[in-house]
C-alpha cells in the first residue's frame, strides 16, 4: 500500500510539473516592443513577398517535431509538425526534435553488490522524445543527460542486490532500472521504452570458485544416482534369487540360456562350470 501511494504521488507530481510547464508556455506577454518588433518582420515579409516565401516556409519529416522561439519565448504548447509550417524570418527560430527511439549501450560499471562481491555489468537503453517542448525548454542536452544517468541509475539499482539475485533475475532488475529512468527523465519529456543487461563479468576466481562448486554438486549427484542403481539392482537380484530357488531346474535354464548368448558372439573360449554334486560323485569312485 505504501509503495502504491509512492507511485501514485510521483505521478500527480510529474503530471503537475507537466501542467505547470504548459502553463508557463506562451503566458509571458512579448511586451510593447516585442510586438513592434514582431509587426516590423511581418512588413518586411510581406513587402519582399515573393523572395521572403523560401525563408518562411520550413519543413520537418514524418519522425520531426519542430519547436518554434519567438524573440526567445515559446510561440505554442504544442511543437510543430510533421509536414510545412511558418517563421518569421527575423524573430523566430526553431528547434528540430527527433521522435524515433534511439538505443545507446551503457558502458561496462564496477559494482559492488550487496554481498560484497564485484562484478562489471553492461546493458543497453532504448528510449525516445515524448515531449518535444519538455525536452528543449527542461534540459540542455537530453540524450547526453539520458545516458549519463542510465549509468548512475544501473550502478544504484544493482547496489542494492546480491550476487545471485543479479544473476537469476536479470528481468526484474531491468524493470526496476526502467521505472527508475522513465520516472527521473519525464521531466526532460523522455520516455525509457525498454532496459536490458547485456553481460555479467565475473572475476577469474570467483568464476573458478563457482566452476569447482558445480563441479562437486555434479558429482555428488552422480554418486547418489549410482548408489540408488545399485540399490535396485541388489533388490532386482534378491527377487531373481528367490524365484530360483522355488524352481531347482530354473537354474540349469538360466545356465543353458548363458550359454547361448555365449555362443552367439563368436567366442573361442567358454568356461564350463561343473555342478559340485557330479565332483563330488566321481571323486568317490
Amino acid at each position: 500500500m505504501e509503495m502504491d501511494s509512492e507511485i501514485e504521488s510521483g505521478q500527480k507530481r510529474r503530471v503537475n510539473s507537466k501542467d505547470d510547464l504548459i502553463a508557463d508556455v506562451g503566458s509571458g506577454s512579448l511586451g510593447c516592443c516585442g510586438w513592434l518588433i514582431v509587426i516590423l518582420s511581418g512588413l518586411f515579409v510581406f513587402s519582399l513577398f515573393p523572395f521572403t516565401i523560401w525563408f518562411c516556409i520550413k519543413i520537418v519529416q514524418e519522425y520531426e517535431r519542430a519547436v518554434i522561439f519567438r524573440l526567445g519565448r515559446i510561440t505554442d504548447r504544442k511543437a510543430k509538425g510533421p509536414g510545412i509550417f511558418f517563421v518569421l524570418p527575423c524573430t523566430d527560430s526553431f528547434v528540430k526534435v527527433d521522435l524515433r527511439t534511439v538505443s545507446f549501450d551503457i558502458p561496462p560499471q564496477e559494482i559492488l553488490t550487496k554481498d560484497s562481491v564485484t562484478v562489471c555489468v553492461d546493458g543497453v537503453v532504448y528510449f525516445r522524445v515524448s515531449d518535444p517542448i519538455s525536452s528543449v525548454a527542461n534540459v540542455s542536452n537530453a540524450d547526453f543527460s539520458t545516458r549519463l544517468l542510465a549509468q548512475t541509475t544501473l550502478r544504484n539499482v544493482l547496489g542494492t542486490k546480491n550476487l545471485a539475485e543479479l544473476l537469476s533475475d536479470r528481468e526484474g532488475i531491468s524493470h526496476s532500472m526502467q521505472a527508475s529512468l522513465d520516472e527521473a527523465t519525464d521531466p526532460w519529456g523522455i520516455k525509457v521504452e525498454r532496459v536490458e543487461i547485456k553481460d555479467v563479468k565475473l572475476p577469474h576466481q570467483l568464476q573458478r570458485a563457482m566452476a569447482a562448486e558445480a563441479e562437486a554438486t555434479r558429482e555428488a549427484r552422480a554418486k547418489v544416482i549410482a548408489a540408488e542403481g545399485e540399490m535396485n539392482a541388489s533388490r532386482a537380484l534378491k527377487e531373481a534369487s528367490l524365484v530360483i530357488a522355488e524352481s531347482p531346474s530354473g537354474l540349469q535354464l538360466r545356465y543353458l540360456q548363458t550359454l547361448t548368448t555365449i555362443a552367439a558372439e563368436k567366442n573361442s573360449t567358454i568356461i564350463f562350470p561343473l555342478p559340485m554334486d557330479v565332483i563330488s560323485h566321481f571323486m568317490k569312485k
